[in-house]
């Protein structure tokens, strides 16, 4: 049996988008990768603590520390955005992941709360 030619469809850009950025992320460097995963490791942990940390000593309790947080993230989203093209160089991966590790880091914190 042949095998009939796939049609160009959305699903089928996704798929193929896809396996670009696995491959690209094969094909990267060692020093590159392990540099992300560490950021994305640090973020989270940073994230852990300061929101702990800040939880206890902000005059305004958890709410303003969460908020502060956000914004401060938010922003580095949209300096991001603004500053830098379609490929990323390291250090705005870095930031990225860090930024990742740490909304998840808050994330996280809400669901052990509660709320």
């Amino acid at each position: 049996m042949t095998r009939l030619p796939v049609q160009r469809t959305r699903f089928q850009g996704l798929i193929s988008r896809l396996g670009g950025r696995v491959a690209g992320l094969v094909r990267r460097s060692w020093r590159t990768g392990s540099l992300a995963a560490l950021a994305l490791l640090l973020g989270f942990f940073a994230g852990q603590n300061l929101t702990t940390l800040l939880l206890f000593s902000a005059p305004g309790g958890r709410p303003a520390v969460v908020l502060a947080m956000l914004l401060v993230l938010e922003t580095v989203v949209r300096l991001r955005s603004r500053l830098v093209g379609a490929e990323p160089s390291l250090g705005w991966v870095i930031i990225d992941n860090l930024r990742i590790g740490a909304t998840y880091a808050i994330v996280l914190e809400a669901f052990k709360l509660g709320t």
